[in-house]
Formats: C-alpha cells, structure tokens, sequence
C-alpha cells in the first residue's frame, strides 16, 4: 500500500498554531490532540510568525501601474492597427 502524505487546510493550521501561541498546552500536548508531530506545529508557528508582519504592509502598487501603462501603450497600438486595417480594406475595395 501506498503512504500518502497528509494535507491540512490553513483553518487547520492557523487554528493549531493559535492554540500553540496561547502556550496553555505544551507542543507535545497540542500534538497528540491533534494528531500531529511536535515539530510540524513548530514548524508552522515559526511560519507564521515569520510571515506576521507582512499582513500589515501595504499592498505593492508598483506593478499594478507598470500594467496599466503597458495596456494603454497596447490599446494604442490597437487603435492604430484598427485605422491602417480598415485604410487597407477601403484600397481593396477600390
């Protein structure tokens, strides 16, 4: 028989390592819980509280504008293509 890997949805996680950050339970306590090995639920608080600050920044809006400027460059070629296409069809019909 095959061994699969187990995955855990990040309510899963996120709710384990909140009861790990409380600290009213020992990660050995909080893995037999749960079923889960001590050193995953380190493994996870430590991500997360590494990735903590980052839910306070603000968004990058430094590429939203370069693509922004990218479709306006792009829908003036479009435009222009749009105008020598229709010139070319008129010449044709001609």
């Amino acid at each position: 028989m095959k061994n699969t890997r187990r995955k855990f949805s990040s309510d899963f996680k996120t709710k384990v390592v909140l009861e790990s950050l409380k600290e009213q339970s020992t990660l050995s306590e909080l893995g037999q819980k749960h079923g889960i090995n001590p050193t995953q639920i380190r493994t996870w608080k430590k991500e997360f509280l590494d990735k903590a600050e980052s839910v306070f920044e603000a968004p990058d809006r430094s590429n939203e504008k370069a693509l922004e400027e990218e479709k306006e460059i792009l829908y003036g070629q479009i435009g222009r293509l749009k105008v020598e296409n229709d010139w070319f069809k008129k010449k044709l019909e001609s």
